[in-house]
């Protein structure tokens, strides 16, 4: 008996869409790699913070930061700067404190990566800058994180 079916050929995929599957799995590849680094590299810099600065070079530092601090208070009192600058000149006060005195360059680094580093004070004011500093009308208490940045820096050990 003769059928009249004859052999189709076989399934094949389309180059494009291997081409695309292979790419977006690159770029996904490639993020997961920049993502683990970047961790490993926040894990580091934390390692290496643990090197101690002198009692008196601390206090130094301290004395130079909580100087900068009374600067930005008199300014703000005497209605100098808004407050958003303040709150942007408070944030960048403290982070760059904190560079001096662990060599950890928190003043590069986002609020998520801030919270990886285990410092909750430093991770506590930054977060209550956020809104105020980059909102276009700045709501904060300005006063009182002037005060809680000055007890941060005179609690550091």
């Amino acid at each position: 008996m003769q059928t009249s079916v004859e052999l189709q050929t076989p399934f094949s995929y389309s180059l494009v869409y291997i081409c695309i599957v292979f790419i977006i799995t690159s770029i996904f590849t490639i993020y997961i790699i920049i993502k683990r680094c970047n961790n490993k590299e926040i894990k580091k810099s934390v390692h290496d913070a643990n090197n101690k600065l002198e009692l008196n070079e601390v206090l130094n530092i301290k004395n130079k930061y909580l100087k900068k601090i009374d600067v930005i208070k008199n300014n703000v009192e005497n209605k100098k700067i808004t407050n958003r600058k303040a709150y942007q000149s408070i944030s960048n006060i403290i982070r760059h404190f904190v560079y001096e005195v662990t060599a950890i360059r928190v003043q590069k680094y986002t609020l998520s990566e801030i919270e990886k580093l285990d410092m909750p004070m430093l991770y506590e004011l930054v977060s209550e800058y956020y809104e105020p500093e980059f909102s276009k009308n700045s709501v904060g208490d300005i006063k009182s994180s002037i005060d809680k940045t000055r007890k941060v820096i005179e609690k550091w050990n």
